[in-house]
């Protein structure tokens, strides 16, 4: 007969959590979990009010009957990755297992969470609850530990024989650097004793580091290493294909070229690597060009390094550095991920942001969403074409006080530049850089300026330019990542701000439909031709719908034709009400609407379809239900004319009428058959 245990009270599951940097909850049963302390946000998120979801049932769900089973605690890694421990105990008299840890381990699992988070199954879900509080441990031994220290608090109610505990693994005194620390399996992030203080330093800073972003924790390395040793200049290299270069430094460099080529399996960064020492550069016998590179390795690889110039006369020093980066490594590859799924956030709010615009005005919308990501008081966006020469023109500005557009010479200073080098440039003080001072009237707060190049496609380009950051900060690396991370939505929104402008053209040459008050067969022509041609050169989707409203004869035969162009104004707008922002709807002619659907793949076309016409069959019309025919072409490397997607819907319509109306078909799903009776019909 085993002991059986009894779960303390909910202070030693508080303290315990917090001593060691865990969660540790209780499931019931019936797989609901009753209780928890520092639960990782992850869990949280994906079981809201403690109800498992079926992934999480498979795993914390089933912890009490795997430890019955074993008669031990047990451990495993859950779906999500992370790494729990599980034991029976006794709530009141009814069994429960105490699961320990949920906590990642691996930096391998965090980045999959991450993937899942920015790509995957897990995106629904918004990043600042899902990484609330990621729980982090240096090793294994953490949670061994953390469990051990848990049964020796619970109180034995029977004791015949003891339970059989895991044996407690014996810990490095400098194994886990801080509770949150996160080490790569291969390698442990230990830190050797140069001197109690330093060490008693690094880890009280390096609990810090994960409460900041990428940059910021960057910057406080550095500053850290300078203060802390009195070394400078002290630089931070970035992987660039086969060379470090240069994404920030503290201390005076303007005399010293840096330049670091080291191929990702050169054997002088696996040699550092292996001994605890950094990659000696230069000649030894000029302290000036001199430079220790200290590599930064995640996993078996290394994408960034910490770098310093001149002499480091203490080998320990050296020797504790290279410790010192081995253990950071996992902790800025956290910051690195998080601030990808933060990132990956913003795009979504941007492009819901673009999506949610109206057509007034979109460049002025589309350039103060920008400018409110940034946090930049001043912004403006500027064109240029290689087909006029390179002329530029001011589409939209915010926060000036005075109007760029009616500027003789708008963006010759800076946009023309950018457009020439087709490179973004990042400035901290305007006044560096040789340019020629700007009237003291424009009012201009801070000298820190960004400008960036957005290729739209073949001929045209565009300028984002910013100034005046909030809180007097300078535009930086991280900023300019913003901005390539929404740059394809950015292109998307630039592209239809452009075809908008086109629109508006096209109206005034009468290519609305005086019924509907949609655009008429004129127009989609005109764009469908763009689409298509823009759909090859970049690959994108594209989808394109002809709707058809059924039996509509004989509603004009029973109640005349003016209750039919009611019908027909009626589907107009559901049409219109059901799309989003950059979809386009027309009537064809007589019954027969006509949806393109740019950047839109067959899959989310299909959906977009059968919503268009659910929305129709329940919608309410003035005499009697109507229901409506779809037919779906997707663009294809086989099937990607204007004329013929205009056929292929119009078959898949076709089919959608012979097989019984109300209903929407794809052209890719048409038989042979059914693609021989349309092309009889059209002879």
């Amino acid at each position: 007969m085993r002991a059986k245990r009894h779960i303390p009270g909910k202070a030693v599951f508080d303290r315990l959590a917090a001593e060691n940097g865990v969660a540790i909850a209780v499931v019931d049963r019936s797989g609901v979990e009753t209780s928890s302390s520092n639960n990782n946000s992850i869990c949280e998120t994906l079981n809201p009010d403690g109800l498992l979801s079926p992934s999480c049932s498979a795993d914390c769900g089933k912890a009490l009957e795997r430890s019955v089973e074993a008669g031990t605690t047990i451990q495993f890694t859950c779906h999500a990755g992370l790494e729990c421990r599980a034991a029976e105990m006794n709530n009141d008299s009814h069994p429960v297992a105490v699961i320990i840890g949920r906590t990642f381990v691996r930096s391998e699992n965090y980045r999959r969470a991450t993937e899942r988070a920015v790509n995957g199954d897990w995106k629904r879900y918004s990043p600042a609850d899902l990484f609330a509080n990621v729980l982090l441990t240096g090793s294994s031994g953490v949670l061994d530990t953390a469990a051990e220290q848990f049964m020796n608090e619970a109180p034995i109610i029977a004791d015949p024989e003891p339970v059989k505990e895991s044996p407690r693994q014996q810990r490095q005194a400098d194994t886990n650097v801080g509770s949150q620390a996160l080490a790569p399996a291969s390698r442990a992030s230990s830190l050797p004793s140069v001197g109690g203080s330093a060490a008693n330093a690094w880890r009280s800073f390096f609990d810090s580091l994960l409460q900041q972003d990428h940059a910021s924790a960057r910057d406080s390395i550095m500053r850290f290493v300078a203060e802390r040793y009195c070394l400078s200049p002290v630089v931070w290299l970035e992987r660039r294909g086969d060379s470090f270069v240069k994404t920030a430094v503290l201390g005076d460099v303007r005399a010293r070229k840096i330049s670091v080529s080291l191929k990702r399996d050169d054997p002088r960064l696996r040699s550092a690597l292996e001994s605890d020492m950094p990659v000696e550069l230069g000649e030894a016998r000029s302290e000036a060009r001199r430079m220790f590179l200290f590599p930064i390795p995640v996993g078996d690889d290394v994408n960034s390094a910490l770098a310093v110039l001149g002499s480091i006369a203490d080998d320990r020093v050296k020797h504790h550095l290279a410790r010192m980066c081995a253990a950071i490594a996992p902790r800025l590859e956290i910051l690195r991920l998080r601030g990808k799924v933060e990132r990956t956030s913003v795009a979504r709010r941007f492009t819901e942001s673009i999506g949610r615009a109206g057509s007034d005005d979109l460049w002025q919308d589309l350039i103060a969403a920008v400018a409110n990501i940034l946090g930049a008081e001043r912004a403006s966006l500027i064109t240029g074409s290689d087909d006029e020469g390179r002329e530029l023109a001011v589409r939209a500005a915010v926060g000036s006080t005075f109007d760029l557009r009616t500027e003789p010479h708008a963006g010759s200073r800076v946009a023309r530049l950018v457009l020439e080098r087709k490179k973004p440039i990042i400035v901290d003080d305007v006044r560096s850089t040789g340019l020629a001072p700007v009237d003291t009237e424009r009012r201009y707060r801070t000298p820190s300026f960004m400008s960036v190049p957005i290729p739209i496609d073949g001929r045209r380009s565009a300028v984002l330019s910013f100034t005046d950051k909030a809180g007097d900060g300078k535009f930086d690396v991280d900023d300019l990542e913003v901005i390539r991370t929404i740059t394809p939505q950015l292109v998307m929104a630039i592209d239809r701000a452009f075809l908008n402008d086109r629109a508006r053209q096209f109206e005034q040459m009468s290519v609305t439909d005086a019924v509907t008050g949609l655009l008429n067969r004129r127009y989609i022509e005109e764009r469908l031709s763009e689409e298509v041609k823009r759909s090859v050169r970049h690959g994108y989707p594209m989808c394109l719908i002809m709707l058809d409203v059924d039996n509509f004869k004989s509603y004009n035969d029973s109640f005349g034709h003016t209750a039919g162009d009611i019908a027909l104004k009626r589907v107009a707008d559901i049409v219109r009400g059901t799309l989003r922002g950059a979809d386009v709807a027309t009537r064809w002619g007589g019954e027969e609407f006509c949806v393109l659907l740019p950047q839109t793949t067959g899959e989310e076309g299909s959906a977009i379809a059968e919503r268009l016409r659910r929305n129709v069959a329940s919608a309410e019309f003035p005499h009697r239900s109507v229901t409506v025919s779809l037919g779906l072409a997707a663009c294809s490397s086989e099937l990607c004319s204007h004329l013929d997607m205009v056929d292929a819907a119009d078959a898949a319509l076709y089919a959608a009428k012979a097989r019984g109306r109300d209903r929407v078909v794809e052209f890719s799903a048409l038989t042979q058959e059914e693609l021989g009776r349309y092309r009889d019909r059209k002879k």
